[in-house]
């Protein structure tokens, strides 16, 4: 019975730690956040996590900006 009531109390505070990362605009899922609190308990330092993700996400952007650039509408067109 303590592994059904562990499981539930897990249930109960990923939710809650996901409805906090949502008031917060954390911009994670629930599946990301499990995956932090995960790493967090495998002892990743929080610091270098959460640095670890916003440098992932400044790549996404510069990749998103340089490929929105290279999509130009003007440059595609025929002369």
């Amino acid at each position: 019975m303590a592994d059904a009531s562990d499981s539930l109390r897990a249930r109960e505070a990923l939710a809650l730690l996901s409805r906090i990362s949502k008031l917060l605009n954390t911009g994670l899922d629930t599946e990301s956040l499990a995956i932090c609190i995960r790493l967090c308990e495998a002892g990743v330092h929080p610091e270098a996590l959460a640095k670890a993700i916003q440098e992932v996400r400044r790549e996404v952007n510069a990749i998103r900006d340089s490929a929105s650039v290279n999509e130009d509408p003007a440059s595609s067109q025929p002369l």
